[in-house]
């Protein structure tokens, strides 16, 4: 098959990795692996962020304030590490300036035969419209369609989420359907639009050259 990677097998490609900078809007943007210390400033945000989270990201047990305090973090940032080391997923910080600014996660990594994963992130509300996030994400899909070796992303948005829309449309990812009632958000089962991109529809030298030659990013 020609898309089949062989070489590949029993290994995870492009990661563990940095990925970056892009200077958006005088800010230096970078993705790094998440990593332990992480835990006081990804509680900080999250929890200060509130109200802009918990619209759109999955209901779990307990209070937001108890499942973001920088006690939650020790576990959760177990399991990344573990699902990193097994290649099922790239579970990258965003840092801005050095400091970490939220997540972009790589998840549901499945080789031969699909090559495929689904992006999801957030960001510091503080960084709203500054084109952090875009380039984040840009940074990441073309490290998946690069090194890692993927052809297809998918991303799931509420269709009510209009900042994240944006981001997606910005990258050039199409639109492929509604899902119904699919995930479980804010205590409700929402419906969510699919987006997707392939390999074959990267723009020349990825989504961060097209960034910098639309005058939305520069390389640091």
């Amino acid at each position: 098959m020609a898309h089949s990677l062989p070489e590949y097998a029993g290994r995870h490609p492009g990661w563990p990795t940095r990925l970056g900078p892009l200077t958006v809007s005088g800010r230096q943007v970078e993705l790094r692996p998440v990593k332990l210390g992480d835990g006081g400033a990804w509680s900080d945000i999250r929890i200060r962020d509130e109200k802009n989270l918990i619209p759109w990201e999955p209901s779990t047990p307990g209070g937001w304030a108890r499942r973001n305090s920088p006690a939650e973090w020790p576990g959760r940032w177990w399991l990344l590490r573990g699902a990193a080391r097994r290649g099922a997923a790239l579970p990258f910080a965003i840092t801005v300036d050095g400091r970490l600014a939220g997540q972009v996660m790589i998840g549901n990594v499945i080789r031969e035969p699909l090559l495929s994963a689904y992006v999801g992130y957030w960001c510091d509300a503080r960084l709203n419209g500054l084109g952090v996030t875009t380039a984040a994400v840009a940074l990441a899909v073309d490290h998946c369609f690069g090194p890692v070796g993927l052809h297809r992303l998918e991303a799931t948005v509420r269709p009510e989420n209009g900042p994240s829309l944006r981001v997606l449309a910005k990258l050039g990812f199409r639109e492929e359907g509604l899902f119904r009632r699919y995930l479980d958000v804010d205590g409700e089962w929402r419906d969510h639009l699919c987006f997707a991109l392939t390999q074959e529809e990267l723009p020349p030298g990825g989504l961060t050259a097209r960034l910098v030659a639309e005058g939305r990013a520069s390389r640091a």
